[in-house]
């Protein structure tokens, strides 16, 4: 099937439009494999790849420092070309085109991440590939039209897909000290960690609220919940299976009322960096005075932020549309603008890598079981188990993050 046909096309398409295309460029691009490599050997401060050339040659890059091992074997040169060009995007599509592979690509993200700084432009999209991604990402801003866009590409792929591969609680965000007794108690955990912070809160507002497990958790613990999302088939399936809270849907943007406190789970990630004041004042207006708000949010290191948002990653082009992690620093400056004070962070990143990688093995699971819906096709269930494996990457090598923060808007 077509991948413009197939659902999850819209992804699939959007993220083609982002990278390079060798042709005769590759060819002339040979003579300078060296240096890339050079480049690449000479910026991993910790690890080692080691690596198979395209004629057969054996070569092994970083070994200056304890780290990540992994094995890449380069079965065409113009993969190097799609990574010094393209970055991320271009590495992608240098994978999917079967221009390289690996036995354990998770342990290479994670690499390339802990060794980011040192790094530097070695494996990021340079110049006209750097500015036309950022232009194309800036084409996906969340408007309100663009928001329903973007919300659709990803969150409304069909409640079938996401409930063959996630937990039957259909959570969709990171687990909470993950232990030996499995992802749905480490859900359970980050539940309760929520509304730990939250303490009595009679009225809870929950923004941006999935397939509404957590409302239907917080509940159940007699609280007066309203949950909001702009996804029609989250929306659907949250009004069926909890009848205790009030599911809207709602543009954040639009939401007005007084709450003892607001609760969201990775929500901010998908907006992108200039919606991130208008999300602060969301929380602001809609808080009563001494209320609490309990948010978990996806970070990436402040030493990295700046290359990261002047180009566009492998996850904005082909997965997240408008979306951009998060910079600490700069949230908290403004929610504490804004009279919230930030307090009681906590920060659990090797629980998400362990998230993402429960969800690739059930994911693995329903694609042998043949339970994925038929009208996905393989490029496109290919496309999901690479960013089950990047993010699972991203994380164990250290340089992005999750958290939660609560913020407390105090009695004037």
């Amino acid at each position: 099937m077509n991948a413009g046909h197939a659902r999850g096309g819209v992804l699939l398409d959007s993220g083609e439009r982002f990278g390079v295309k060798p042709g005769l460029l590759a060819r002339l691009f040979v003579p300078a494999v060296s240096r890339i490599l050079d480049s690449i050997d000479g910026g991993l401060a910790s690890g080692t790849i080691h690596g198979t050339l395209p004629d057969g040659t054996k070569r092994t890059l970083g070994g200056n420092a304890p780290g990540f091992e992994c094995e890449v074997a380069l079965h065409d040169w113009r993969a190097l070309l799609r990574l010094a060009t393209g970055g991320s995007v271009g590495w992608y599509q240098a994978w999917e085109a079967g221009e390289w592979s690996s036995p354990d690509p998770v342990q290479l993200f994670a690499l390339f991440m802990a060794n980011a700084v040192s790094l530097g432009d070695a494996a990021r999209a340079k110049g006209p590939w750097r500015w036309a991604a950022r232009a194309m990402h800036a084409l996906k801003r969340n408007t309100r039209e663009g928001a329903e866009k973007n919300i659709h590409a990803h969150y409304d792929l069909g409640n079938d897909f996401y409930a063959s591969w996630l937990d039957p609680t259909m959570t969709y965000s990171s687990a909470l000290d993950y232990a030996g007794d499995g992802l749905l108690a480490a859900q359970h955990r980050k539940w309760d960690e929520l509304s730990g912070r939250i303490g009595d809160a009679r009225s809870v507002l929950e923004i941006g609220c999935g397939w509404g497990s957590l409302a239907g958790h917080l509940a159940g613990q007699w609280r007066d919940v309203t949950a909001i999302s702009i996804s029609d088939r989250q929306l659907e399936w949250a009004r069926t299976r909890f009848p205790g809270p009030e599911f809207l849907k709602c543009d954040y943007r639009d939401m007005a009322g007084q709450f003892d406190a607001i609760v969201s789970v990775e929500m901010v990630e998908a907006l992108g960096r200039e919606y991130w004041p208008t999300f602060m004042d969301c929380v602001a207006r809609n808080l009563k005075p001494g209320g609490r708000a309990a948010i978990q949010y996806i970070s990436i290191a402040d030493a990295i932020f700046d290359d990261y948002a002047a180009s566009a990653d492998f996850i904005q082009a082909y997965v997240f549309p408008g979306g951009m992690l998060i910079r600490t620093s700069e949230f908290r400056r403004l929610a504490e603008q804004r009279g919230l004070r930030w307090t009681n962070q906590k920060d659990f990143g090797i629980d998400y890598a362990e998230t993402l990688a429960c969800w690739r093995a059930r994911f693995d699971e329903a694609y042998h079981d043949g339970r994925l819906p038929s009208d996905f096709d393989q490029r496109f269930r290919d496309l999901w188990r690479f960013y089950l494996m990047y993010c699972e990457g991203g994380f164990r090598g250290g340089g992005i993050d999750v958290h939660q923060v609560t913020l407390v808007k105090d009695v004037s």
